[in-house]
């Protein structure tokens, strides 16, 4: 597979993470696997049919899909023909686009835009990150972002603040944060601080040295011991600590 990242324009970096690009070049099938990240996508299909949702939805040549926050592994099914172009929004910036469904409703769902939400094919195939960067620019609503303070507190601590202290230091409740959780990324504050725990457990396991420790690393991400983080790791990527 050919996969390559592109940066936005610089006045959407507050809202999108990067430009996606992933072309099949094998003629066996390969199968791609991404893990949570607690992030909203969108992306539009210029190739073959392409199987994603772990085989459960088909992706047609020309459409435009949202592809919802997760909190489990996904796999998607490529061939040589395969070429996929997509967009990862920052967490909680859907909204600062499109007017659509609460976030909660797409989680861990791939589910095809109406056409005036779509990307148009026709524009797109010359250029296809300039495109972006317009249609992008174009759409923004409203330069606030929900969320944003919160979702800063969890980041600083790698997911390892409590969804109570987490509420007090933003003045307001575990409910009201649980609800504009769901509304805004499609995940409760715990999913999604979870997922940033185990993100930054990957980090550290991929920049340490071998003779380190699992428990070492355990602790030091907030994990109870190994166990714990080697179970959280196959929750999330379906592969044990030591086949990452």
């Amino acid at each position: 597979m050919e996969y390559k990242i592109i940066k936005p324009y610089k006045d959407l970096n507050p809202f999108i993470h990067f430009y996606w690009e992933l072309k099949g070049n094998e003629a066996e099938l390969q199968r791609e696997r991404v893990f949570p990240d607690g992030c909203a996508g969108i992306l539009i299909n210029l190739g073959d049919t392409c199987l994603t949702d772990n085989g459960s939805v088909s992706m047609e040549f020309g459409k435009t899909y949202i592809v919802g926050a997760m909190n489990s592994f996904k796999d998607s099914f490529i061939n040589i023909n395969t070429h996929l172009l997509g967009v990862c929004l920052k967490p909680a910036t859907f909204a600062n686009f499109y007017n659509y469904a609460d976030q909660n409703e797409l989680t861990n769902d791939t589910v095809e835009f109406e056409k005036h939400n779509s990307f148009d094919i026709d524009k797109i195939v010359d250029n296809p990150f300039r495109y972006f960067d317009h249609f992008y620019s174009e759409r923004v609503k409203s330069q606030h972002i929900q969320l944003q303070p919160v979702i800063n507190d969890i980041h600083l601590t790698n997911g390892q603040i409590s969804i109570s202290e987490l509420s007090k230091k933003n003045f307001t409740t575990v409910r009201q944060l649980e609800r504009n959780f769901k509304k805004y990324i499609g995940l409760t504050p715990k999913e999604y601080s979870n997922i940033i725990r185990f993100q930054n457990a990957l980090r550290v396991i991929k920049n340490s040295k071998q003779d380190r420790s699992l428990l070492d690393i355990a602790f030091e991400c907030g994990y109870y011991d190994h166990s714990h983080l080697s179970n959280e790791i196959r929750r999330n990527t379906g592969l044990w600590p030591s086949h990452l």
